[in-house]
């Protein structure tokens, strides 16, 4: 593998140590156009005005115009809230310069000892108080945001010492903490329990509700697509004290438009005309969204309204536009874009010309992008990191990874230190070609210049270990990744879980399975792996450990939908085991969901040939009654239930027949390329 100059190595030695890094278990993309900010740090992150979380610049002097400064309180600020589409790059400095370090030192054992017994006992509560309480931790102020953020996705754990610590005497949570629980619990989906935090907030501590509270649960039900209860949200701050002004109004359209929902975004923009004064913000939004979508049409007509309503489009404005034609392949139309942004005075950025690098590489234009790249440096606009990330990922992306290593030198010559990101699309192509060695020899180049593997880095370590069999390697690396203070998430917990069943670990893929369901991490997604689990456990005879697992999912008051008693209902009739699957038929009726017609049809002909009229009985009163209560005929139920049986019977058969078609003349090649 190539490696790092000696020479270049100590360059980075000497220079201040700067990451980017997204959300873990989501996808990144380099070209950021909404949301680069830089400013004052003592304002919110989170209440900074949207057109400035769309590319605006308070402070040119200090920082690069397209640079955020993180947060140095919070750790986890360093991460996206973008779930797809434009992904977000912040600049944050290292550990060692920042002044969070003082009391670095003060929190960490206490935080590592109150996860441990958090991860030990979190479905036992009397027991969690009990160790909790006998830990000798003494709850205080700072520590209590620390255990949240160290939780990471995990937020069962975070809501348990939350409510322990709210019991303590002489501690009271500040808005911090509660900042931290309503995003956690907003995350988990659990919006119930949010009003209900607030509606504390209010009761106890009616100086903690802020404009910013509703902000952040208008993003998650946003990112929900539950559109109407986050206009909803906008409809009750008043009962709250909160108004909402413009910027709250724009923070709710920059959600939407965000998550996919554009077109409620501006039927909204204008019923809402009167009530709140449209700004360049607002309108920004919907171009954002427009472009976002593929809808050039609608973001030109945007375009035409921002001049209608007097404003003259900028640097953000044109880069959306830029974004929206470079994604839809249309680059001759990015080309006369940046000729009528230099005609307007408005002088493309480095922004500008990274957002065309991206899509030719995306295209496998490499040499295109290059000359794009000594363009941008010839009209005096100096490459970034972000430029070298999206010049290192087109090439990797292609196979070419002896170029990236080029570009990673040269990028650090030129005095810019690479970020997690940076080494993420090297290790993807490594990974590609299946070479486990050096993606552990890159992670020690990593940290050899100060560069902190992230969790996406290890995810790709821990994937690739796995699918090559070296599963001891897979689970130092986890050990490893949890010694440095990276919190495993689901995607890590899915990784190892599908790695021990590819090399007939079962006992050890339950126990993680069940470390995943008690940090809350189970949902409807996951249910792939859950059947793959159940069956591979039934498939090897463990019974009763395929019972404990899902003994462990309902009780740990995981939310199951008529999907996830289907699967585990038919991994125990195809395994064999009839009558345990009625059994839990019935538990699923007594728990108000109904079996789907094929999973009834299913049941009734084992039971036939078992002979058991008792139990056929009973589960069919129990469906009849289930079928009236829910305005349908008993009889239209079994039917349909019959034929997608035999539907799905048939479907097997052909598919069958289909493949050994296939086997018998050539694998589905053509009769002329046989002969």
């Amino acid at each position: 593998m190539q490696r790092l100059s000696s020479r270049t190595a100590a360059f980075c030695y000497k220079t201040p140590i700067f990451s980017f890094s997204s959300k873990p278990n989501t996808p990144f993309h380099l070209i950021c156009i909404e949301t680069y900010v830089s400013g004052p740090h003592n304002l919110d992150p989170h209440l900074k005005p949207t057109h400035s979380q769309m590319g605006y610049s308070q402070n040119t002097d200090q920082v690069h115009p397209n640079h955020r400064l993180s947060n140095f309180g919070d750790k986890n600020c360093t991460f996206s809230e973008r779930r797809g589409g434009f992904g977000l790059v912040r600049l944050e400095s290292n550990r060692e310069n920042c002044t969070y370090d003082q009391n670095y030192d003060e929190f960490s054992a206490d935080v590592e000892k109150v996860y441990r017994i958090l991860r030990k006992f979190h479905s036992r509560v009397p027991k969690l108080e009990l160790a909790l309480q006998e830990s000798g931790v003494a709850v205080r102020s700072g520590l209590t945001e620390r255990v949240l953020n160290r939780c990471g996705d995990a937020g069962n754990l975070g809501y348990r010492f939350f409510v322990w610590a709210s019991k303590q005497p002489g501690y009271r949570h500040s808005y911090e903490v509660y900042k931290a629980m309503i995003k956690i619990l907003g995350k988990m989906r659990q919006f119930g329990a949010v009003w209900a935090l607030i509606e504390e907030m209010r009761r106890e501590n009616p100086q903690f509700v802020s404009p910013y509270v509703f902000v952040v649960l208008m993003r998650r039900f946003a990112s929900a697509r539950m559109v109407k209860k986050a206009i909803e949200v906008l409809d009750e701050m008043p009962k709250y004290g909160c108004e909402p002004d413009e910027h709250v109004f724009g923070c709710l359209l920059d959600a939407l438009c965000k998550n996919g929902s554009v077109k409620e975004a501006a039927s909204l923009f204008e019923d809402m005309r009167i009530r709140f004064t449209p700004t360049l913000k607002h309108f920004t939004s919907l171009l954002y969204g427009w472009c976002r979508e593929g809808k050039l049409m609608e973001a030109k007509y945007v375009l035409v309204q921002i001049r209608e309503a007097g404003f003259e489009p900028d640097i953000v404005v044109y880069n959306n536009l830029l974004t929206g034609y470079a994604a839809a392949g249309k680059m001759v139309d990015a080309y006369d874009l940046l000729k009528e942004m230099r005609r307007k005075g408005c002088e493309p950025n480095v922004m500008s010309f990274t957002t065309l690098i991206q899509a030719l590489c995306a295209k496998e234009k490499m040499e295109e992008a290059m000359r794009v790249f000594f363009e941008m440096q010839s009209c005096g606009c100096p490459a970034d990191a972000v430029t070298y990330t999206t010049l290192i990922s087109g090439f990797c992306k292609w196979g070419k990874i002896s170029k990236g290593y080029e570009l990673l030198d040269n990028m650090i010559q030129q005095g810019h230190t690479p970020n997690p990101m940076t080494y993420l699309h090297i290790m993807a192509a490594h990974e590609k070609k299946e070479e486990l060695e050096e993606c552990i020899e890159l992670m020690e180049e990593m940290r050899k210049i100060g560069c902190t593997p992230d969790l996406n880095i290890y995810n790709i370590v821990i994937r690739l270990a796995c699918k090559l069999g070296e599963i001891k390697e897979g689970v130092r690396v986890w050990n490893e990744m949890e010694a440095t203070g990276l919190s495993p998430g689901l995607d890590t917990f899915v990784i190892m879980i599908h790695g021990f069943l590819s090399q007939r670990c079962l006992v050890e893929a339950c126990e993680f399975f069940k470390e995943m369901v008690g940090r809350g991490l189970l949902s409807a997604p996951q249910y792939g792996t859950l059947k793959e689990l159940l069956n591979s456990l039934l498939r090897a005879e463990k019974l009763e450990m395929s019972k404990d697992v899902w003994s462990c999912i309902t009780t740990k008051g995981c939310d199951l939908n008529v999907y996830a008693w289907t699967i585990w209902i038919h991994a125990l009739f195809s395994n064999g085991h009839v009558k345990e699957a009625c059994s839990y038929c019935l538990d699923m009726m007594d728990a108000g969901v109904m079996p789907q017609p094929d999973t009834f049809a299913k049941l009734m002909r084992g039971l036939r040939k078992l002979y058991n009229r008792q139990i056929a009985a009973e589960i069919t009163e129990k469906v009849r009654k289930m079928a009236a209560e829910r305005e349908m005929t008993f009889k239209m139920y079994k039917r349909r239930g019959e034929r997608n049986l035999k539907e799905k019977i048939k479907e097997a058969k052909d598919g069958r027949k289909r493949r050994a078609r296939r086997r018998r003349w050539g694998g589905g090649r053509g009769r002329a390329n046989i002969l």
